[in-house]
C-alpha cells in the first residue's frame, strides 16, 4: 500500500502544480501583458469556472464505470493548457487555454479519489498523504513558475508540461489497482445522507474562499508591503503552499485521536484570526498570517475529502470529486470581484472580505455530525447467505 500512495500522491502533485501555476502567473499577466487586477483575476476564474461545472459529471461517470485512463488523460490536458498560455498573447486565447487546463484538473480529482480510498482503505493518514501531494504540488507551482518566467518570460510556459508527463508516468502502474469487491471500501451500499453532504460541501466552498481569494492577491501584497519584488511574492506563495503540507499531514494524525468534525471546527475557529492577519499585519509579519493561515485552512483539507465519502458510501466518485475539486474550484469565482475591489481600493483592502470565509466555515461546521467509516459500516454488516 505505501507505494501505491507514494505514486499516487505524486501524481496529485504533479496535477496541482497547474493549480498552484495560475496565480503565480499572475504577476507576470500584470507586467508583461499589462493585465489590470480584474483581468488577471479573471484567468484564475477560468482556470476554475468550467472545472466547477463539469467536475460533478466526472465524478457520476466514474461511480457508475470504472475509467482507470481519465487519470493520465486528465493529467495531460491539465499540464497542456498552461504549457500553452504562455506562448499566446491574445487574451480570450489565454482564457480558453487555461479553462482547458481546469477542465483535466476537474477530471483527475473525483476518479483519483476514489482510487485512492481503494488503496488506503480509509486510512485518515494514508489520504492525508494522498492530499498532501496536491498540496505540495500547490507549494512548488511558484518556485517553479516564477524563476521560468522571470528568465524567460510567458513564452517559457511549455516547459511547464514536464510534470504532467512525470506524474503519467508515475499513476499508471496504480490504476491498475483491482476494483474493490461489493461491500468493500469505496463500494458500500449504505444509506446516502444528502443533507450532511450538503452542509459539508457549503463548509468546504467557503474554505475555498479563503483559500483562493488569499492567494490570488498574496503575490502583489507581499511584494507591495515587503518591497522584495517577484521573490518576496513568490516567498509568500511557498509558504502559504509549504505551510498547508504541514497542516494535511497533521490534519490526518489530529483526527486519529479527537475525530475529523472536531478537527475541522478547531481549524476554522482559528482561521479567522490568522486570515485577518494575512490583511494587517506589516512588513514582514505578514508571513507569520501567512503561514498560521496556511495550518488552519489545510487541517481540515484530507478530512474533509473522507468525511464526504461517509456521508455519500454509495456514490464515492461524486463525493471525492466535490470535496477535492468541486467546492475547492468554486472558490476561484471570488476571484474576479477582489481584483476589482482590488483595482478599485487596494490589495490588502481587498482581502479584508475574505475574513468571512473561514467564519462561515466554523458556523456551518458546528452543525456537522462524525459519520461512519465506510469500512467499519461494510464489516459490521451481516454477510450475505449463501444461495
Amino acid at each position: 500500500m505505501k507505494r501505491s500512495v507514494l505514486l499516487l500522491s505524486a501524481g496529485h502533485s504533479c496535477v496541482d502544480v497547474y493549480q498552484g501555476a495560475v496565480p503565480a502567473i499572475v504577476p507576470f499577466l500584470v507586467s508583461e501583458r499589462h493585465y489590470d487586477y480584474a483581468a488577471a483575476s479573471a484567468v484564475v476564474l477560468a482556470a476554475t469556472l468550467l472545472s466547477s461545472v463539469v467536475q460533478p459529471v466526472f465524478g457520476l461517470l466514474t461511480d457508475r464505470w470504472r475509467m482507470p485512463w481519465l487519470i493520465p488523460v486528465a493529467m495531460l490536458l491539465a499540464g497542456f493548457g498552461i504549457a500553452a498560455a504562455g506562448t499566446s498573447g491574445d487574451r480570450m486565447a489565454v482564457w480558453t487555454l487555461v479553462a482547458l487546463s481546469g477542465l483535466g484538473v476537474a477530471a483527475y480529482h473525483p476518479a483519483s479519489a476514489r482510487l485512492a480510498r481503494t488503496v488506503t482503505r480509509g486510512d485518515h493518514t494514508a489520504m492525508s498523504w494522498f492530499s498532501l501531494g496536491g498540496n505540495v504540488g500547490f507549494a512548488v507551482a511558484p518556485l517553479l513558475v516564477t524563476p521560468l518566467l522571470a528568465a524567460g518570460g510567458l513564452g517559457a510556459t511549455p516547459w511547464l508540461a514536464v510534470p504532467a508527463v512525470a506524474g503519467v508516468l508515475m499513476t499508471v502502474p496504480v490504476t491498475r489497482t483491482p476494483a474493490p469487491a461489493r461491500g468493500a471500501s469505496g463500494a458500500s451500499q449504505g444509506r446516502d445522507d444528502w443533507g450532511m453532504f450538503a452542509r459539508l460541501s457549503l463548509v468546504v466552498t467557503f474554505r475555498a474562499v479563503a483559500f483562493f481569494g488569499v492567494s490570488t492577491l498574496l503575490a502583489v501584497v507581499a511584494k507591495q508591503r515587503m518591497d522584495g519584488g517577484s521573490a518576496a511574492g513568490a516567498a509568500a506563495l511557498f509558504l502559504l503552499f509549504g505551510g498547508g503540507a504541514v497542516g494535511t499531514v497533521l490534519g490526518g494524525r489530529l483526527a486519529g485521536r479527537y475525530g475529523r468534525v472536531r478537527c475541522a471546527r478547531a481549524a476554522y475557529a482559528l482561521a479567522v484570526p490568522s486570515v485577518a492577519g494575512v490583511a494587517f499585519l506589516p512588513g514582514p509579519l505578514l508571513l507569520l498570517g501567512v503561514a498560521a493561515t496556511a495550518a488552519c485552512l489545510f487541517v481540515p483539507f484530507s478530512l474533509q475529502v473522507t468525511l464526504g465519502q461517509d456521508y455519500l458510501p454509495g456514490r464515492v466518485g461524486t463525493a471525492g470529486g466535490v470535496t477535492l475539486g468541486l467546492a475547492v474550484s468554486v472558490g476561484g469565482v471570488v476571484s474576479p470581484a477582489l481584483g476589482a475591489l482590488a483595482d478599485a481600493t487596494s490589495p490588502s483592502t481587498a482581502l479584508v472580505p475574505v475574513i468571512a470565509a473561514p467564519a462561515l466555515a466554523w458556523t456551518v461546521a458546528r452543525t456537522l455530525r462524525e459519520p461512519e467509516p465506510i469500512e467499519t459500516a461494510a464489516s459490521s454488516r451481516p454477510a450475505e447467505a449463501p444461495a
